[in-house]
Protein backbone atom coordinates (compact mmCIF):
# COMPACT_ATOMS: atom_id res chain seq x y z
CA UNK A 1 0.00 0.00 0.00
CA UNK A 2 1.33 3.41 -0.91
CA UNK A 3 0.94 6.67 0.96
CA UNK A 4 -1.44 7.91 -1.75
CA UNK A 5 -3.83 4.99 -1.22
CA UNK A 6 -6.96 6.19 0.55
CA UNK A 7 -7.88 4.82 3.93
CA UNK A 8 -11.02 3.22 2.51
CA UNK A 9 -9.01 1.49 -0.23
CA UNK A 10 -6.47 0.20 2.33
CA UNK A 11 -9.21 -1.27 4.52
CA UNK A 12 -11.07 -2.73 1.54
CA UNK A 13 -7.88 -4.46 0.37
CA UNK A 14 -7.30 -6.31 3.67
CA UNK A 15 -9.67 -9.29 3.05
CA UNK A 16 -8.10 -9.85 -0.38
CA UNK A 17 -4.47 -9.83 0.77
CA UNK A 18 -2.52 -13.08 1.03
CA UNK A 19 -1.91 -14.08 4.64
CA UNK A 20 1.83 -13.47 4.43
CA UNK A 21 1.20 -9.84 3.38
CA UNK A 22 -1.25 -9.40 6.25
CA UNK A 23 1.40 -10.62 8.69
CA UNK A 24 3.98 -8.30 7.12
CA UNK A 25 1.60 -5.38 7.58
CA UNK A 26 0.92 -6.54 11.16
CA UNK A 27 4.66 -6.55 11.89
CA UNK A 28 4.90 -2.93 10.71
CA UNK A 29 2.17 -1.77 13.08
CA UNK A 30 2.47 -3.98 16.17
CA UNK A 31 5.43 -5.01 18.37
CA UNK A 32 4.43 -8.69 18.61
CA UNK A 33 2.13 -11.24 17.03
CA UNK A 34 -0.86 -12.73 18.83
CA UNK A 35 -0.66 -16.38 19.89
CA UNK A 36 -3.74 -17.92 18.27
CA UNK A 37 -5.62 -15.84 15.78
CA UNK A 38 -8.08 -16.10 12.95
CA UNK A 39 -7.72 -14.16 9.73
CA UNK A 40 -10.81 -12.01 10.44
CA UNK A 41 -9.22 -10.83 13.70
CA UNK A 42 -6.07 -9.77 11.83
CA UNK A 43 -8.13 -7.86 9.28
CA UNK A 44 -10.26 -6.15 11.93
CA UNK A 45 -7.31 -5.18 14.14
CA UNK A 46 -5.32 -3.89 11.15
CA UNK A 47 -8.33 -1.91 9.91
CA UNK A 48 -8.67 -0.33 13.36
CA UNK A 49 -4.96 0.50 13.47
CA UNK A 50 -4.99 2.07 9.99
CA UNK A 51 -7.96 4.23 11.01
CA UNK A 52 -6.25 5.13 14.27
CA UNK A 53 -3.16 6.33 12.39
CA UNK A 54 -5.13 8.26 9.77
CA UNK A 55 -7.81 9.77 12.01
CA UNK A 56 -6.20 9.77 15.45
CA UNK A 57 -6.81 7.44 18.38
CA UNK A 58 -9.05 7.79 21.37
CA UNK A 59 -7.90 10.17 24.11
CA UNK A 60 -6.32 8.45 27.11
CA UNK A 61 -9.14 9.42 29.47
CA UNK A 62 -11.74 7.91 27.11
CA UNK A 63 -9.76 4.65 26.89
CA UNK A 64 -9.55 4.50 30.69
CA UNK A 65 -13.27 5.19 31.04
CA UNK A 66 -14.15 2.44 28.54
CA UNK A 67 -11.85 -0.04 30.30
CA UNK A 68 -13.48 0.76 33.65
CA UNK A 69 -16.96 0.34 32.14
CA UNK A 70 -15.93 -3.00 30.69
CA UNK A 71 -14.59 -4.25 34.01
CA UNK A 72 -17.57 -2.98 35.95
CA UNK A 73 -20.21 -4.50 33.66
CA UNK A 74 -18.44 -7.66 32.55
CA UNK A 75 -19.78 -10.99 33.77
CA UNK A 76 -16.19 -12.24 33.76
CA UNK A 77 -14.35 -11.05 36.85
CA UNK A 78 -10.58 -11.07 36.55
CA UNK A 79 -9.69 -10.29 40.16
CA UNK A 80 -6.53 -8.35 39.41
CA UNK A 81 -4.32 -7.17 42.20
CA UNK A 82 -2.65 -3.78 42.32
CA UNK A 83 -1.24 -2.85 38.94
CA UNK A 84 2.52 -2.82 38.66
CA UNK A 85 3.91 0.13 36.71
CA UNK A 86 7.61 0.30 36.01
CA UNK A 87 9.13 3.29 34.25
CA UNK A 88 10.78 2.66 30.87
CA UNK A 89 14.52 2.33 31.31
CA UNK A 90 14.21 0.64 34.70
CA UNK A 91 16.66 -2.25 35.05
CA UNK A 92 15.70 -5.18 37.24
CA UNK A 93 18.56 -7.37 38.46
CA UNK A 94 18.05 -10.92 39.68
CA UNK A 95 20.56 -13.60 40.57
CA UNK A 96 19.47 -17.13 39.72
CA UNK A 97 21.54 -20.30 39.71
CA UNK A 98 24.76 -18.29 40.21
CA UNK A 99 24.07 -16.07 37.19
CA UNK A 100 23.09 -12.41 37.27
CA UNK A 101 20.23 -11.42 34.94
CA UNK A 102 19.44 -7.82 33.95
CA UNK A 103 16.02 -7.04 32.53
CA UNK A 104 15.23 -3.62 31.07
CA UNK A 105 11.73 -2.14 30.89
CA UNK A 106 11.15 -0.85 27.35
CA UNK A 107 9.05 2.20 26.36
CA UNK A 108 6.48 -0.01 24.58
CA UNK A 109 5.75 -1.95 27.79
CA UNK A 110 7.85 -4.98 26.85
CA UNK A 111 10.86 -6.32 28.75
CA UNK A 112 14.31 -7.08 27.34
CA UNK A 113 16.71 -9.77 28.53
CA UNK A 114 19.93 -10.45 26.60
CA UNK A 115 18.55 -8.82 23.45
CA UNK A 116 15.32 -10.88 23.55
CA UNK A 117 11.99 -9.09 24.07
CA UNK A 118 9.25 -10.49 26.32
CA UNK A 119 5.68 -9.36 26.83
CA UNK A 120 5.64 -9.87 30.60
CA UNK A 121 7.91 -10.27 33.60
CA UNK A 122 6.45 -13.75 34.05
CA UNK A 123 7.66 -14.68 30.56
CA UNK A 124 11.14 -13.41 31.48
CA UNK A 125 11.10 -15.41 34.73
CA UNK A 126 10.04 -18.52 32.77
CA UNK A 127 12.90 -18.00 30.30
CA UNK A 128 15.39 -17.75 33.17
CA UNK A 129 14.13 -20.60 35.34
CA UNK A 130 12.42 -22.91 32.87
CA UNK A 131 9.30 -23.05 35.08
CA UNK A 132 6.27 -20.87 35.71
CA UNK A 133 6.82 -17.98 38.12
CA UNK A 134 4.99 -14.80 38.95
CA UNK A 135 7.35 -12.33 37.27
CA UNK A 136 6.78 -9.50 39.77
CA UNK A 137 7.36 -11.92 42.67
CA UNK A 138 10.47 -13.39 41.00
CA UNK A 139 11.99 -9.92 40.59
CA UNK A 140 10.84 -8.69 44.01
CA UNK A 141 8.59 -5.92 42.70
CA UNK A 142 5.22 -7.41 43.57
CA UNK A 143 2.94 -4.64 44.82
CA UNK A 144 1.43 -4.97 48.26
CA UNK A 145 -2.32 -4.66 48.85
CA UNK A 146 -3.54 -1.37 50.25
Amino acid sequence: MTKNTTLAAQITALPHMPLDRLWALWDVHFPRRPMRVMRRYLEARLAFRLQEIALGGLPKDVKSYLAECGEQHSKIKVGRGPELRLMPGTTLIREWDRHEYRVTVLPDGLYELNGQRYRSLSAVARAITGTHWSGPAFFGVKGGRK
